[in-house]
Protein backbone atom coordinates (compact mmCIF):
# COMPACT_ATOMS: atom_id res chain seq x y z
CA UNK A 1 0.00 0.00 0.00
CA UNK A 2 1.19 3.55 -0.76
CA UNK A 3 0.10 6.22 1.73
CA UNK A 4 -0.11 9.70 0.23
CA UNK A 5 -0.17 12.69 2.57
CA UNK A 6 -0.98 16.03 0.93
CA UNK A 7 -1.27 17.15 -2.69
CA UNK A 8 2.48 17.38 -3.28
CA UNK A 9 2.80 13.61 -2.87
CA UNK A 10 0.00 13.04 -5.38
CA UNK A 11 1.74 15.27 -7.92
CA UNK A 12 5.03 13.38 -7.45
CA UNK A 13 3.25 10.05 -7.95
CA UNK A 14 1.52 11.25 -11.11
CA UNK A 15 4.83 12.55 -12.41
CA UNK A 16 6.37 9.13 -11.83
CA UNK A 17 3.50 7.53 -13.75
CA UNK A 18 4.05 9.91 -16.65
CA UNK A 19 7.70 8.80 -16.86
CA UNK A 20 6.57 5.24 -17.40
CA UNK A 21 7.05 4.05 -13.83
CA UNK A 22 4.28 2.05 -12.27
CA UNK A 23 3.27 0.53 -8.98
CA UNK A 24 0.76 -2.07 -7.89
CA UNK A 25 -1.47 -2.17 -4.82
CA UNK A 26 -3.88 0.18 -3.13
CA UNK A 27 -3.44 3.90 -2.64
CA UNK A 28 -4.63 5.42 0.61
CA UNK A 29 -5.00 9.19 0.91
CA UNK A 30 -4.54 10.49 4.44
CA UNK A 31 -5.14 14.17 5.14
CA UNK A 32 -2.41 15.94 7.09
CA UNK A 33 -3.36 16.22 10.77
CA UNK A 34 -3.88 19.86 11.72
CA UNK A 35 -5.69 19.61 15.04
CA UNK A 36 -4.70 18.35 18.46
CA UNK A 37 -6.27 17.77 21.86
CA UNK A 38 -5.50 20.34 24.57
CA UNK A 39 -6.65 21.21 28.09
CA UNK A 40 -8.02 24.76 27.95
CA UNK A 41 -8.62 27.18 30.83
CA UNK A 42 -12.06 28.77 30.45
CA UNK A 43 -12.04 31.00 33.53
CA UNK A 44 -11.99 30.45 37.30
CA UNK A 45 -13.14 26.93 38.11
CA UNK A 46 -13.62 25.98 34.44
CA UNK A 47 -11.52 23.88 32.08
CA UNK A 48 -12.18 21.59 29.11
CA UNK A 49 -10.34 19.18 26.83
CA UNK A 50 -10.77 20.71 23.38
CA UNK A 51 -9.61 20.35 19.78
CA UNK A 52 -7.14 23.09 18.93
CA UNK A 53 -4.95 23.78 15.87
CA UNK A 54 -1.43 22.37 16.09
CA UNK A 55 0.87 25.35 16.76
CA UNK A 56 3.15 26.68 14.04
CA UNK A 57 6.59 28.24 14.22
CA UNK A 58 6.22 31.96 14.93
CA UNK A 59 9.91 32.97 15.10
CA UNK A 60 13.19 31.53 13.89
CA UNK A 61 14.15 30.51 17.42
CA UNK A 62 10.98 28.50 18.00
CA UNK A 63 10.56 24.74 18.10
CA UNK A 64 7.39 22.68 17.94
CA UNK A 65 7.48 19.82 20.44
CA UNK A 66 5.31 16.72 20.28
CA UNK A 67 4.61 16.17 23.96
CA UNK A 68 4.90 12.58 25.17
CA UNK A 69 4.42 13.12 28.92
CA UNK A 70 3.26 16.07 30.98
CA UNK A 71 1.93 16.68 34.47
CA UNK A 72 -0.20 19.02 36.58
CA UNK A 73 1.33 21.60 38.91
CA UNK A 74 -0.09 23.25 42.00
CA UNK A 75 0.24 26.49 40.06
CA UNK A 76 -2.33 25.17 37.57
CA UNK A 77 -4.73 24.84 40.50
CA UNK A 78 -3.94 28.42 41.51
CA UNK A 79 -4.80 29.52 37.94
CA UNK A 80 -8.12 27.68 38.19
CA UNK A 81 -8.83 29.50 41.47
CA UNK A 82 -8.30 32.84 39.68
CA UNK A 83 -5.07 33.60 41.56
CA UNK A 84 -3.00 34.24 38.39
CA UNK A 85 -4.55 37.18 36.51
CA UNK A 86 -1.99 37.01 33.67
CA UNK A 87 -3.53 33.71 32.55
CA UNK A 88 -6.63 34.55 30.54
CA UNK A 89 -9.53 32.33 29.51
CA UNK A 90 -8.78 30.39 26.34
CA UNK A 91 -5.22 29.54 27.37
CA UNK A 92 -3.89 25.97 27.07
CA UNK A 93 -2.54 25.11 30.52
CA UNK A 94 0.68 23.36 31.55
CA UNK A 95 4.36 24.26 31.81
CA UNK A 96 6.03 20.88 32.34
CA UNK A 97 6.79 17.92 30.13
CA UNK A 98 9.05 15.92 27.88
CA UNK A 99 8.68 15.27 24.20
CA UNK A 100 10.19 15.06 20.74
CA UNK A 101 11.17 17.94 18.47
CA UNK A 102 8.72 17.98 15.57
CA UNK A 103 9.92 21.17 13.87
CA UNK A 104 12.75 23.62 14.55
CA UNK A 105 13.04 27.17 13.30
CA UNK A 106 15.94 28.28 11.12
CA UNK A 107 17.59 29.96 14.11
CA UNK A 108 17.60 26.84 16.30
CA UNK A 109 21.09 25.32 16.39
CA UNK A 110 21.06 23.01 19.43
CA UNK A 111 18.15 20.77 18.45
CA UNK A 112 16.72 19.13 15.36
CA UNK A 113 13.59 17.12 14.56
CA UNK A 114 13.57 13.77 16.33
CA UNK A 115 15.53 14.91 19.39
CA UNK A 116 14.06 13.94 22.76
CA UNK A 117 13.90 16.99 25.00
CA UNK A 118 12.94 18.22 28.46
CA UNK A 119 10.75 21.32 28.38
CA UNK A 120 11.73 23.92 30.97
CA UNK A 121 8.91 25.74 32.74
CA UNK A 122 10.91 28.92 32.10
CA UNK A 123 11.50 30.23 28.58
CA UNK A 124 14.52 32.50 28.21
CA UNK A 125 16.36 34.17 25.34
CA UNK A 126 19.45 34.49 27.59
CA UNK A 127 20.38 37.97 26.29
CA UNK A 128 18.44 40.55 28.30
CA UNK A 129 19.63 42.31 31.46
CA UNK A 130 17.81 39.87 33.75
CA UNK A 131 19.00 36.78 31.92
CA UNK A 132 22.60 37.99 32.16
CA UNK A 133 22.11 38.09 35.95
CA UNK A 134 20.85 34.49 35.89
CA UNK A 135 17.25 35.64 36.47
CA UNK A 136 15.75 33.76 33.53
CA UNK A 137 12.33 33.88 35.19
CA UNK A 138 12.30 37.61 34.43
CA UNK A 139 13.46 37.37 30.81
CA UNK A 140 11.93 40.33 28.99
CA UNK A 141 10.77 38.09 26.15
CA UNK A 142 10.16 34.94 28.17
CA UNK A 143 10.03 33.88 31.81
CA UNK A 144 7.09 31.84 33.04
CA UNK A 145 4.96 32.22 29.94
CA UNK A 146 4.06 28.59 29.13
CA UNK A 147 0.53 27.87 30.24
CA UNK A 148 0.31 31.46 31.47
CA UNK A 149 0.60 34.07 28.73
CA UNK A 150 1.18 31.60 25.86
CA UNK A 151 -0.24 28.13 25.30
CA UNK A 152 1.29 25.39 27.39
CA UNK A 153 2.19 21.73 27.52
CA UNK A 154 -1.06 19.99 28.49
CA UNK A 155 -1.59 19.29 24.81
CA UNK A 156 -0.31 16.99 22.12
CA UNK A 157 1.96 19.75 20.73
CA UNK A 158 3.44 22.97 22.09
CA UNK A 159 5.43 25.85 20.62
CA UNK A 160 8.58 26.62 22.62
CA UNK A 161 10.13 30.07 22.10
CA UNK A 162 13.91 30.49 22.44
CA UNK A 163 14.26 26.74 22.00
CA UNK A 164 18.06 26.66 22.25
CA UNK A 165 17.94 27.99 25.81
CA UNK A 166 14.52 26.71 26.91
CA UNK A 167 14.93 23.00 26.14
CA UNK A 168 17.36 20.38 27.44
CA UNK A 169 18.45 17.33 25.50
CA UNK A 170 17.56 14.05 27.20
CA UNK A 171 20.54 11.70 27.55
CA UNK A 172 20.01 8.23 26.18
CA UNK A 173 18.79 5.72 28.75
CA UNK A 174 17.42 8.24 31.26
CA UNK A 175 13.87 7.59 32.46
CA UNK A 176 11.84 10.32 30.77
CA UNK A 177 8.99 9.97 33.26
CA UNK A 178 11.37 10.94 36.06
CA UNK A 179 12.60 13.90 34.04
CA UNK A 180 9.13 15.45 33.94
CA UNK A 181 9.88 16.36 37.57
CA UNK A 182 12.83 18.46 36.31
CA UNK A 183 10.63 20.78 34.25
CA UNK A 184 9.58 22.65 37.37
CA UNK A 185 9.26 21.10 40.83
CA UNK A 186 12.81 19.89 41.39
CA UNK A 187 14.55 23.15 40.37
CA UNK A 188 11.81 25.14 42.11
CA UNK A 189 12.23 23.31 45.41
CA UNK A 190 16.01 23.55 45.13
CA UNK A 191 16.42 27.15 43.96
CA UNK A 192 13.52 28.90 45.70
CA UNK A 193 13.73 26.83 48.86
CA UNK A 194 17.15 25.31 49.52
CA UNK A 195 19.42 27.84 47.78
CA UNK A 196 17.43 30.92 48.77
CA UNK A 197 17.21 29.53 52.32
CA UNK A 198 21.01 29.19 52.40
CA UNK A 199 20.85 25.66 53.82
CA UNK A 200 24.23 24.63 55.24
CA UNK A 201 25.73 21.52 56.84
CA UNK A 202 24.39 21.13 60.36
CA UNK A 203 21.40 23.45 59.88
CA UNK A 204 17.95 22.72 61.23
CA UNK A 205 15.47 23.04 58.36
CA UNK A 206 11.67 23.06 58.51
CA UNK A 207 9.63 22.65 55.33
CA UNK A 208 6.03 23.76 55.67
CA UNK A 209 4.05 21.74 53.16
CA UNK A 210 4.75 18.15 52.17
CA UNK A 211 3.26 18.36 48.71
CA UNK A 212 5.37 17.84 45.57
CA UNK A 213 7.26 21.14 45.94
CA UNK A 214 7.96 20.60 49.64
CA UNK A 215 9.14 17.06 48.92
CA UNK A 216 11.37 18.35 46.12
CA UNK A 217 12.90 20.73 48.67
CA UNK A 218 13.37 17.79 51.03
CA UNK A 219 15.19 15.73 48.38
CA UNK A 220 17.53 18.56 47.41
CA UNK A 221 18.14 19.94 50.93
CA UNK A 222 19.94 16.69 51.64
CA UNK A 223 22.71 17.76 49.24
CA UNK A 224 23.91 20.04 52.09
CA UNK A 225 23.72 17.62 55.04
CA UNK A 226 21.51 19.58 57.45
CA UNK A 227 21.32 18.04 60.92
CA UNK A 228 17.52 17.97 60.91
CA UNK A 229 14.79 18.32 58.30
CA UNK A 230 11.36 18.74 59.88
CA UNK A 231 8.41 18.29 57.52
CA UNK A 232 5.10 19.94 58.47
CA UNK A 233 1.73 19.17 56.90
CA UNK A 234 -1.90 18.38 57.72
CA UNK A 235 -1.87 15.07 55.80
CA UNK A 236 -0.40 12.00 57.50
CA UNK A 237 0.03 10.22 54.16
CA UNK A 238 2.26 12.98 52.84
CA UNK A 239 4.23 13.00 56.06
CA UNK A 240 4.76 9.26 55.73
CA UNK A 241 6.16 9.83 52.23
CA UNK A 242 8.39 12.59 53.61
CA UNK A 243 9.81 10.20 56.20
CA UNK A 244 10.58 7.66 53.47
CA UNK A 245 12.35 10.36 51.44
CA UNK A 246 14.66 11.42 54.27
CA UNK A 247 12.83 13.68 56.73
CA UNK A 248 14.27 13.33 60.22
CA UNK A 249 11.00 14.41 61.89
CA UNK A 250 7.41 15.08 60.85
CA UNK A 251 4.75 17.29 62.41
CA UNK A 252 1.04 17.16 61.71
CA UNK A 253 -0.26 20.66 62.33
CA UNK A 254 -3.95 19.83 62.22
CA UNK A 255 -4.28 20.60 65.95
CA UNK A 256 -2.90 24.11 65.48
CA UNK A 257 0.19 23.36 67.58
CA UNK A 258 2.81 22.96 64.84
CA UNK A 259 4.89 25.93 66.00
CA UNK A 260 4.82 24.71 69.57
CA UNK A 261 5.98 21.23 68.48
CA UNK A 262 8.82 22.56 66.32
CA UNK A 263 10.08 24.84 69.09
CA UNK A 264 10.02 21.88 71.48
CA UNK A 265 12.06 19.81 69.01
CA UNK A 266 14.68 22.56 68.78
CA UNK A 267 14.97 23.38 72.47
CA UNK A 268 13.02 26.60 72.00
CA UNK A 269 15.55 27.91 69.49
CA UNK A 270 13.64 27.53 66.24
CA UNK A 271 14.97 26.60 62.80
CA UNK A 272 17.79 28.02 60.71
CA UNK A 273 15.72 27.81 57.56
CA UNK A 274 11.93 27.72 57.21
CA UNK A 275 10.79 26.88 53.68
CA UNK A 276 7.21 27.87 52.85
CA UNK A 277 5.85 25.45 50.22
CA UNK A 278 2.09 25.94 50.36
CA UNK A 279 1.15 29.49 49.42
CA UNK A 280 -1.47 30.44 52.02
CA UNK A 281 -1.27 33.00 54.88
CA UNK A 282 -1.27 30.38 57.66
CA UNK A 283 1.76 28.55 56.27
CA UNK A 284 3.82 31.72 55.88
CA UNK A 285 2.90 32.92 59.35
CA UNK A 286 3.95 29.53 60.74
CA UNK A 287 7.39 30.12 59.21
CA UNK A 288 7.52 33.47 61.02
CA UNK A 289 6.78 31.72 64.32
CA UNK A 290 9.45 29.04 64.03
CA UNK A 291 12.42 30.83 62.42
CA UNK A 292 15.40 31.27 64.75
CA UNK A 293 17.31 34.54 65.18
CA UNK A 294 19.62 34.92 62.18
CA UNK A 295 17.57 32.41 60.21
CA UNK A 296 15.91 32.54 56.80
CA UNK A 297 12.35 32.23 55.53
CA UNK A 298 12.41 31.04 51.92
CA UNK A 299 9.02 31.46 50.28
CA UNK A 300 8.15 29.13 47.41
CA UNK A 301 4.34 29.13 47.56
CA UNK A 302 2.18 31.00 45.04
CA UNK A 303 0.16 33.41 47.19
CA UNK A 304 -3.24 34.60 46.08
CA UNK A 305 -4.01 36.58 49.25
CA UNK A 306 -2.13 39.02 51.44
CA UNK A 307 -0.02 37.72 54.31
CA UNK A 308 0.73 39.54 57.56
CA UNK A 309 4.40 40.23 58.23
CA UNK A 310 4.83 40.36 62.02
CA UNK A 311 7.59 42.93 62.28
CA UNK A 312 6.49 43.67 65.82
CA UNK A 313 8.20 40.37 66.67
CA UNK A 314 10.77 40.02 63.88
CA UNK A 315 12.28 43.50 63.51
CA UNK A 316 15.18 42.66 65.82
CA UNK A 317 15.71 39.02 64.87
CA UNK A 318 18.20 39.42 62.00
CA UNK A 319 16.14 37.18 59.76
CA UNK A 320 16.15 37.08 55.97
CA UNK A 321 12.98 36.64 53.92
CA UNK A 322 13.36 35.62 50.28
CA UNK A 323 10.94 35.28 47.41
CA UNK A 324 11.70 33.88 43.99
CA UNK A 325 10.27 32.51 40.80
CA UNK A 326 12.38 29.56 39.69
CA UNK A 327 15.09 30.49 37.18
CA UNK A 328 15.99 26.87 36.23
CA UNK A 329 19.70 27.73 36.36
CA UNK A 330 20.29 24.46 38.21
CA UNK A 331 18.46 22.21 35.74
CA UNK A 332 21.64 20.90 34.04
CA UNK A 333 23.14 19.98 37.43
CA UNK A 334 19.92 18.33 38.56
CA UNK A 335 19.72 16.43 35.28
CA UNK A 336 23.17 14.98 35.89
CA UNK A 337 22.23 14.17 39.49
CA UNK A 338 19.17 12.24 38.37
CA UNK A 339 21.13 10.55 35.57
CA UNK A 340 23.70 9.33 38.10
CA UNK A 341 20.99 7.95 40.41
CA UNK A 342 21.87 10.26 43.33
CA UNK A 343 18.22 11.27 43.63
CA UNK A 344 15.11 9.66 42.18
CA UNK A 345 12.28 12.15 41.59
CA UNK A 346 10.16 9.35 40.12
CA UNK A 347 9.28 8.50 43.72
CA UNK A 348 7.03 11.57 43.66
CA UNK A 349 4.79 10.07 40.94
CA UNK A 350 1.67 8.40 42.31
CA UNK A 351 -0.87 8.33 39.46
CA UNK A 352 -0.81 7.94 35.68
CA UNK A 353 -3.43 8.96 33.11
CA UNK A 354 -3.87 9.31 29.37
CA UNK A 355 -4.57 12.76 27.91
CA UNK A 356 -8.20 11.76 27.31
CA UNK A 357 -8.47 11.32 31.10
CA UNK A 358 -6.94 14.68 32.01
CA UNK A 359 -10.11 15.96 33.71
CA UNK A 360 -9.98 12.88 35.95
CA UNK A 361 -6.28 13.63 36.54
CA UNK A 362 -7.14 17.16 37.70
CA UNK A 363 -9.84 15.84 40.01
CA UNK A 364 -7.41 13.31 41.49
CA UNK A 365 -4.68 15.92 41.94
CA UNK A 366 -7.04 18.49 43.47
CA UNK A 367 -8.35 15.95 46.02
CA UNK A 368 -4.89 14.84 47.12
CA UNK A 369 -5.89 14.31 50.75
CA UNK A 370 -8.42 11.69 49.63
CA UNK A 371 -6.58 10.21 46.65
CA UNK A 372 -3.05 10.35 48.13
CA UNK A 373 -1.86 12.01 44.93
CA UNK A 374 1.51 13.69 44.68
CA UNK A 375 2.52 14.08 41.05
CA UNK A 376 0.38 12.69 38.25
CA UNK A 377 1.77 11.77 34.85
CA UNK A 378 -0.32 12.40 31.75
CA UNK A 379 0.78 10.42 28.73
CA UNK A 380 -0.22 11.23 25.17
Amino acid sequence: MIVLIGAGHIENTLAAESRGKSFSGNIEFRAEVKDMKALVYLGPGRKLLEQRPIPELAASGDAIIRITKTTICGTDLHILKGDVPTCLPGRILGHEGVGVVEKAGAGVTAFRPGDHVLVSCISARAKCEYCRKGMYSHCTSGGWILGNSIDGTQAEYVRIPHADTSLYGIPEGVDEEALVMLSDILPTGFECGVLNGKVKPGDVVAIVGSGPIGLASLLTAQFYAPSQIIMIDLDDNRLEVAALLGASSTVNGRDGKAAEKVLAMTGGRGVDCAIEAVGIPASFELCEEIVAPGGSIANIGVHGAKVDLHLERLWSQNITITTRLVDTVTTPMLLRTVQSGKIDPKKLITHRFKLAQILDAYDTFARAAETRALKVIIEM
